[in-house]
């Protein structure tokens, strides 16, 4: 779920110094569409900058990466830094920036990381870089990705001779482009040279026409994953593209003076004070290739087969709220959930305060009242019961910080409901994945107020199977959807289907991830969604909490009505939109089964 951002100047630098006051304008934008993405990661960030005609012997390439949750503000502040060191007249002098400045370049590159590998360090932080003495083959990359066949990949990486140094999916990303890169480079070179014997003519002629799309795509074909990835070469082309199934978003502007691109549409709309209708989704499976001349090219890298899968969570959860459509959307999940809620609470509306567990499901709040509104044609009481004192979302947390953190995140604004059990509480939550922060904090806290009744609302539906595609949840263990499928299965004596879906699972371990079935959602079929939901109440209520719990969960249906353009639901039935989705669950049920959970 990281962010991307990538910027094209189509103009000299003089030009922006000339009519928008400075020759920053391009870095200015790259903080912006960066410091409005935060909200897609929390580890660190990086930037990169290509300079256009720099002369033999100066650096073309700048590139600056920090960890940390302040890693923005460190970035852009050495930027200017740099600045501050010289007279105040050449920091207006666009052609002394350019030759002198680092970061002063037309073309940029920008990345928020939150990984989905449990791996971390300075060396995992993006963009990446690939350099070689020849410009047109050294290559900057950044994306939002993940990839489960990386086993594959390397496997077929080093049987083409190469060493691959690391199996992160982004260094095989990065090698498997350079690699191809290479080739289509050798290929241009051999076909020019037949024309032009000067080695400076041939290589402008290699960068002129120098197809992008060829070698994205021949590279492109051995992924299996979800990823929007934007790359920068150092003679000048850029481009970004997006997977088929189109898991991962991207979206951009361009106009004679300026290319965008980023995660987000809003994020593009307020850095560049724009319109929606003036931001554009790229297309899945397309790439947008950015010439050194300025032409913007889209070609198709892999045509789009078995419909789209977009992913349902960036609607839900991830994405800014700010995009008007996604409003809608969170809106529309809180109030078709009006009917279970008021159900939950014997449509007791009177004695009842509504409120949200802060901050993303805020939204989803105010559609939850609209709903209550519409069915019983009253003003239901709204208050702010939780406070959020920790700037930090536990569910993208790493393992070691989760727990500690769930414990300390909130806080309970006291006399908000009357006591002595005169009222039931309501709260909406965007999403119950593992039941941590529930557990050790929101349920304790609340009881505090001494409610007759808390239902707890999730306007997503259960989290039942490992994200392989963006979120990191790979155990199966961590979702609370699936220990109480299992304590039912148990309670029931039915503890001989989950040993079926363990041989039927190991049956298929060697095979191609082609033929891969997911038997694991064999675990839920025998239980209704509101079993389920009792279980996960059961398991999360603390022995200290003493008054009833009920958990009304979203179904898969209403996500469906509510995000209609978004059908990518494979957290939530197991449907995974690539081969290597199956082969991953099979794996991590393997491995819960055997006990070979780390």
């Amino acid at each position: 779920m990281c962010g991307i951002a990538m910027i094209r100047l189509l103009k000299p630098l003089d030009y922006y110094q000339q009519k928008y006051g400075t020759w920053q304008y391009g870095l200015q934008k790259m903080y912006l569409l960066m410091e409005k993405q935060h909200n897609r990661g929390q580890e660190g960030a990086g930037i990169a900058t290509v300079k256009l005609d720099t002369p033999s012997g100066e650096e073309y390439i700048w590139r600056d990466r920090i960890e940390g949750k302040n890693a923005i503000q460190e970035i852009f502040a050495g930027v200017n830094k740099s600045m501050q060191k010289i007279d105040s007249n050449l920091a207006v002098d666009a052609e002394y920036a350019k030759q002198n400045l680092p970061f002063a370049g037309e073309l940029y590159l920008g990345h928020l990381r939150y990984s989905t590998t449990g791996k971390s360090g300075i060396s995992y932080v993006h963009p990446f870089l690939r350099r070689h003495n020849w410009k047109n083959r050294s290559m900057v990359l950044a994306g939002n990705f993940n990839l489960t066949n990386v086993d594959e990949l390397f496997d077929h990486l080093t049987l083409k001779g190469q060493h691959p140094r690391d199996k992160g999916d982004t260094f095989l990303m990065l090698e498997s482009l350079g690699f191809m890169l290479d080739k289509e480079v050798q290929a241009e070179y051999n076909r020019i040279r037949t024309r032009y014997s000067n080695d400076i003519v041939i290589t402008r002629k290699i960068e002129e026409n120098l197809d992008i799309a060829s070698f994205i795509r021949k590279s492109e074909k051995q992924w299996d994953g979800g990823y929007a990835i934007c790359g920068m070469l150092g003679h000048g082309d850029s481009f970004v593209f997006r997977d088929p199934k189109g898991i991962r978003p991207a979206f951009y502007y361009a106009d004679d003076e300026i290319v965008v691109v980023a995660s987000e549409r809003p994020v593009i709309q307020t850095a560049m004070n724009l319109k929606e209708e003036d931001v554009k989704e790229l297309t899945p499976g397309q790439a947008m290739i950015i010439k050194r001349s300025g032409e913007i090219r889209f070609d198709t890298i892999r045509e789009q087969k078995g419909g789209l899968k977009k992913c349902s969570f960036e609607r839900i959860y991830f994405s800014r709220g700010s995009d008007i459509d996604i409003y809608k959307e969170r809106k529309m999940l809180g109030e078709s959930l009006s009917k279970p809620i008021l159900e939950a609470i014997g449509h007791d509306v009177e004695n009842t305060v509504f409120s949200f567990i802060p901050n993303t499901a805020e939204v989803a709040f105010y559609g939850m009242i609209d709903g209550i509104k519409a069915e019983t044609k009253q003003a239901p009481r709204v208050e702010k019961v939780l406070i959020k004192d920790i700037k930090l979302r536990t569910f993208i947390s790493t393992n070691n910080e989760r727990d500690d953190l769930a414990t300390h995140v909130y806080d309970v604004t006291y006399g908000t409901i009357r006591r002595a059990k005169m009222d039931n509480l309501v709260a909406i939550d965007d999403s119950i994945v593992r039941g941590t922060t529930l557990k050790q904090s929101i349920l304790k806290i609340m009881n505090r107020l001494e409610p007759k009744k808390i239902v707890i609302v999730s306007s997503s539906p259960q989290v039942r199977f490992p994200d392989y595609y963006g979120i990191d949840m790979a155990k199966m263990s961590e979702f609370c959807a699936f220990r109480a499928a299992i304590q039912l299965l148990k309670d029931r004596g039915m503890q001989s289907l989950i040993d079926e879906v363990y041989a039927k699972s190991k049956q298929q371990e060697n095979l191609p991830k082609e033929e891969v079935v997911n038997y694991v959602t064999e675990i839920y079929k025998p239980f209704t969604q509101d079993e389920v939901s009792m279980q996960i109440a059961k398991m999360l209520t603390p022995s200290d909490v003493d008054c009833p719990v009920e958990l009304v969960y979203q179904t898969v249906e209403g996500l469906h009505l509510a995000c209609p353009n978004h059908t990518g639901d494979w957290y939530f039935t197991g449907d995974y939109p690539t081969p290597g989705g199956n082969r991953l669950v099979n794996k991590a049920f393997i491995n819960y089964y055997e006990g070979k959970e780390s």
